[in-house]
């Protein structure tokens, strides 16, 4: 039996198994996340901390010793979001039944208004008042949810700083095993590293920014506005989009008149001077991607992996385009940082 193919033949079958293979490579990224996600991030923060990492061993600094350090600081930062995120979710549920009723309120005005039938008012009134507290109990997690979270985000925790801390501590001997592509590995590291680290910078000036525009309106919690301005920030195009519903909620639970709008106008007025003018000029030109290349990007990476897929998604992706060398300035309006 003849196996010979032409050329033309094997080009088809040659992409048809690169098209399963991919497939096949997402299926088990998506079936493995709760392994895979720590991983990739752990990841990424090790190419982020790679740069600073070499310049240390320069100066004599053992590696052993620099990634311990590396390792100390992922723990402390993950204490602080775990504290962070306490009073963020109690505040949550605390704000529950109320946007409950300030919900039942709009439906029942809009009804009234469109139909101008108070009985059908009245069913959502009372539909509403029967089965939005057990929503809410069903939206909230209960303690044995959050019990049963806890071994999951103990042992999550556990793969990503173990990823972190073998990373940084045998990082150099990767990139030495692979000499033909060790400079473009490093090259992309440090793309990552600046992208990352004044990414960082500049989120958490925007959360202070908001914080301090929060609290001179007089909403409540305006520290965890702000904190959720610096988390939310890190996920383009959605998250700014995710922060202006969220205020425009708040200054209707909290304001009156056209002073609702205030929180959401002083929140897009800050995220536009940052996306427009502060992040282009402090990033650099290039790194510069086509918008539409991030967002989808984004979106596949929530997904993926859901919060850490959309944080990682971006890094991953400066980190690949550098690496093939298609990290190229474009026109002003492709500006990767614009948000939405």
């Amino acid at each position: 039996m003849d196996f010979s193919w032409s050329r033309g033949q094997a080009k088809v079958i040659v992409t048809s198994l690169a098209i399963i293979a991919t497939v096949a490579l997402v299926a088990g990224l998506k079936s493995a996340s709760d392994f895979a996600a720590p991983v990739a991030l752990g990841l990424v923060v090790g190419v982020v901390l790679a740069p600073v990492v070499n310049r240390l061993s320069r100066f004599g600094v053992p590696r052993s010793l620099s990634a311990s350090l590396a390792l100390v600081i992922a723990v402390a930062l993950l204490i602080l979001l775990v504290s962070a995120l306490g009073p963020v979710l109690s505040g949550l549920a605390e704000q529950m039944p109320k946007i409950q009723r300030e919900v039942r309120e709009w439906l029942d005005e809009a009804v009234r208004v469109v139909r101008g039938v108070d009985s059908i008012g009245r069913e959502i009134e009372e539909t509403l008042s029967e089965g939005g507290e057990e929503a809410v109990k069903q939206a909230m997690p209960s303690l044995v949810d959050a019990l049963w979270m806890a071994p999951n985000f103990a042992a999550q925790s556990l793969v990503f700083l173990g990823t972190l801390f073998f990373f940084v501590l045998t990082g150099e001997d990767i990139y030495n095993a692979l000499p033909h592509r060790a400079g473009s590995l490093k090259l992309a590291d440090k793309a990552v590293s600046h992208y990352f680290i004044t990414v960082t910078a500049i989120n958490a000036c925007l959360g202070l920014a908001v914080f301090g525009a929060m609290a001179l309106l007089g909403l409540p919690n305006a520290m965890l506005w702000g904190g959720a301005a610096f988390l939310l920030n890190f996920v383009l195009y959605l998250g700014p989009i995710v922060m202006l519903i969220s205020l425009l909620i708040a200054g209707v639970m909290n304001f009156s008149g056209a002073s609702i709008l205030l929180p959401m106008l002083a929140y897009l007025g800050l995220n536009m001077t940052e996306a427009q003018f502060v992040t282009p000029s402090l990033v650099g030109q290039q790194l510069r991607l086509n918008p539409l290349v991030v967002f989808l990007s984004i979106l596949f990476g929530l997904w993926l992996w859901g919060p850490i897929g959309g944080v990682v998604s971006l890094p991953v992706l400066v980190w690949a385009m550098t690496l093939m060398g298609k990290m190229s300035a474009t026109s002003d309006k492709a500006k990767v940082f614009n948000s939405a």
